[in-house]
């Protein structure tokens, strides 16, 4: 046998070994870390900081969000709630512009075919019913955006007597 062939035969044999040596020392790192979380985990002083540093950032949460509330700054809640309202709001509004539409086509069509107009009536009645529950919902989303806030009254909206 020539040195090259016993090379040869010591690389093939090592390679195989190799990979073993190496799985066996993944595994044995991979219990040992298991063992020492386990060991960490179970130790009293650990877990009584891990409590202490997870009350910490609760209060740290709710202090931020106070804080947040009075520099009368919205939170990310806050603003993903506000969207969605406002999605909504959107879509009732196009339900309300699309009834508006339906409305005036019907509206023409009665003057052309002379129709009664207690038909209209009720419809735009159901229509201006739809509109006061758009504006309550406006409404409502104004309190829940600023609680405390008083709009100026350049914002406010005047009343309109019925009739």
């Amino acid at each position: 046998m020539t040195a090259g062939e016993a090379a040869g035969e010591s690389g093939a044999e090592s390679g195989p070994e190799r990979r073993g040596i190496r799985e066996r020392l993944s595994s044995s790192a991979e219990d040992a870390i298991g063992k020492l979380a386990d060991d960490l985990l179970e130790n009293p002083i650990i877990n009584s900081a891990l409590q202490t540093a997870f009350t910490a950032r609760e209060k740290m949460s709710q202090a931020q969000e106070t804080a947040m509330e009075a520099l009368n700054l919205p939170s990310a809640s806050n603003v993903d709630k506000l969207a969605r309202r406002l999605r909504s709001i959107s879509q009732r509004l196009d339900e309300i512009e699309d009834g508006v539409e339906r409305a005036n086509r019907r509206l023409e069509g009665v003057a052309e075919s002379g129709r009664q107009p207690a038909q209209l009536a009720e419809r735009l009645e159901r229509l201006d019913h739809r509109l006061d529950d758009l504006t309550r919902d406006v409404a409502a989303l104004r309190r829940e955006l600023a609680p405390g806030d008083v709009l100026p009254a350049a914002q406010t909206r005047a009343a309109v007597p019925e009739g």
